[in-house]
C-alpha cells in the first residue's frame, strides 16, 4: 500500500512539475512577444522643452512622452542636437548612457561635429544635474536600474530594461521624425550598461542603420564574474531578455567595440553575440581603453564606423576570413582605407578575459589588390588572440578567437 501511494505521489509531483514547466514556458513565450512588440513603438512621442536647461546652438534639452510605469505616465529627458549644416538631410544617432551616466549633452555635440543629429536619452528617469553623486530624477521619470536585473520579479511591463528599450525606441522615431533628418540614417550607440540595451534593441528595432555595443553585450548569464552570478539563475533573463535571443535578427552594420582588459564585458560572451547577428559587423578592441563613458565617445573609432556606413553603406572595414596552421595564424580584411601597423594581441592565461595578461607581438601586413592578409605566429600555450591593424588613429580588430 505504501510503495503504491509513493508511486501516485511520485507520478502526481511529475505531472505538476510537467505542468508548472509548461505554464513557465507559456508565459515566457508570452513575455517574449511583449518585448517584441516594443518594435511596434513607430509614432514619434510627444515632444516638451525642458526649462531651466541651458541650450547650446542647436542643442537644446527635451522632454519626450513614455511609456507608463506602475500606472502613472513618464516622460524621458533628453538632449538633441543638429548639425550645423542642415541644408541636405542629415543621418542621426540615439545615444544611451551606461550605469552612473545620464543624458550627455557633450556626447549629443561631439557627433553634431561629425554632421549627425543626436539624441542622448537619460534612462533611469532622471536629469543631468547632480546632487551629490546621484543625478536628480524629475517628475515623470520612469524605473531606475535595480542592479543586475533585480527586478525580474516585478510585472515585466513595470521592470527597468522594458522601460529602457522603449526609450530607446521612442527615441528612434522621435529623430526619425525630424524633417532634416533621413529615417534610412539612424543608428543606435550605448555604453556599458547602455551597450546592453543596444544589443537587446538591435533584435527588435530593424530601422536603425546601425548599432553600435561598446562594453555591454549578451550571454551574460554564462559570465564567470558579477553578471553570472547574478543571472545564473535568472531564467527571465535566459529567456526573455538575453540579447542573444533576437541577434539572429539583427541585420544593421554594427560596431563591437570594447578592449581586452574589460572587467565587466568578457571578451569571448561578447564574440558570441556578433557572430550570431546576420548584419556586417566590425570589430574594435583597444588595449588600454578602459571602461567608461568618456573612452567610450573620445576615441574616432565609432564616428568613422558610422560614417563608413551611411556614407558607403557598409563599415570600412571588415575581416572577411581567418585561418590557422598550427601556430601560424591568417586574417583577410577588406578595407576601404590602407591598413597598416599589424600587431598580434594574445594571453596564455585562462578565466575572465578582463583579469588575463595580454600581450602584444609581431605581425605582417601584406596588401593585395583590395585585399588586406594579416599573417602572425602565436605564443606558446597561446589560449586566446586577436589581431589589431590601424588606419591611422583608427584601430579595426579580427573577431577574438579561443583555443581549447
Amino acid at each position: 500500500m505504501k510503495a503504491t501511494r509513493r508511486l501516485t505521489l511520485g507520478i502526481s509531483v511529475l505531472i505538476c512539475s510537467l505542468a508548472t514547466s509548461c505554464l513557465q514556458a507559456d508565459d515566457y513565450s508570452k513575455q517574449l512577444q511583449e518585448v517584441d512588440a516594443l518594435g511596434e513603438l513607430t509614432k514619434p512621442p510627444e515632444v516638451m522643452n525642458a526649462e531651466g536647461f541651458e541650450a547650446t546652438g542647436s542643442v537644446k534639452a527635451i522632454y519626450f512622452d513614455a511609456l507608463d510605469w506602475k500606472d502613472s505616465p513618464t516622460k524621458v529627458f533628453a538632449w538633441l542636437g543638429l548639425p550645423k549644416d542642415t541644408s541636405k538631410p542629415v543621418p542621426g544617432v540615439v545615444l544611451v548612457h551606461g550605469g552612473g551616466g545620464s543624458a550627455f549633452k557633450n556626447w549629443v555635440e561631439l557627433w553634431n561635429k561629425r554632421g549627425f543629429a543626436a539624441i542622448s536619452i537619460a534612462v533611469e528617469g532622471q536629469t543631468d544635474v547632480k546632487t551629490g553623486k546621484s543625478w536628480n530624477r524629475h517628475q515623470w521619470g520612469g524605473p531606475s536600474r535595480s542592479g543586475i536585473y533585480g527586478d525580474s520579479d516585478e510585472s515585466l511591463k513595470d521592470q527597468w530594461m522594458y522601460h529602457a528599450v522603449a526609450d530607446t525606441i521612442l527615441a528612434n522615431s522621435l529623430l526619425r521624425s525630424l524633417p532634416v533628418v533621413d529615417p534610412d540614417k539612424v543608428g543606435v550607440m550605448g555604453i556599458s550598461w547602455g551597450g546592453v540595451i543596444t544589443s537587446t534593441v538591435m533584435g527588435i528595432d530593424d530601422r536603425f542603420a546601425f548599432a553600435i555595443p561598446v562594453y555591454g553585450c549578451g550571454n551574460l548569464s554564462t559570465a564567470g564574474n558579477q553578471y553570472g552570478r547574478a543571472l545564473g539563475k535568472n531564467d527571465l533573463y535566459k529567456e526573455v531578455w538575453d540579447p542573444m535571443i533576437r541577434l539572429s535578427d539583427a541585420r544593421m552594420p554594427a560596431l563591437w567595440f570594447s578592449w581586452p582588459g574589460d572587467q565587466h564585458f568578457p571578451l569571448d560572451l561578447q564574440a558570441g553575440c556578433y557572430e550570431e547577428t546576420k548584419g556586417d559587423f566590425m570589430v574594435s578592441l583597444i588595449p588600454g581603453m578602459r571602461h567608461g563613458h568618456g573612452p567610450g565617445w573620445q576615441r574616432p573609432d565609432s564616428y568613422a564606423f558610422a560614417e563608413g556606413v551611411v556614407n558607403d553603406g557598409a563599415p570600412w572595414c571588415q575581416q572577411t576570413s581567418s585561418s590557422n596552421d598550427g601556430w601560424e595564424v591568417t586574417v583577410e580584411f577588406r578595407s576601404g582605407k590602407p591598413l597598416e601597423s599589424p600587431v598580434l594581441i594574445s594571453t596564455t592565461d585562462r578565466g575572465i578575459t578582463g583579469s588575463r595578461e595580454w600581450q602584444k607581438s609581431a605581425a605582417v601586413l601584406k596588401q593585395q589588390g583590395e585585399r588586406w592578409v594579416a599573417t602572425a605566429t602565436l605564443p606558446e600555450k597561446t589560449t586566446a588572440w586577436f589581431l589589431n591593424v590601424k588606419s591611422g588613429d583608427l584601430t579595426v580588430s579580427s573577431n577574438y578567437q579561443e583555443l581549447k
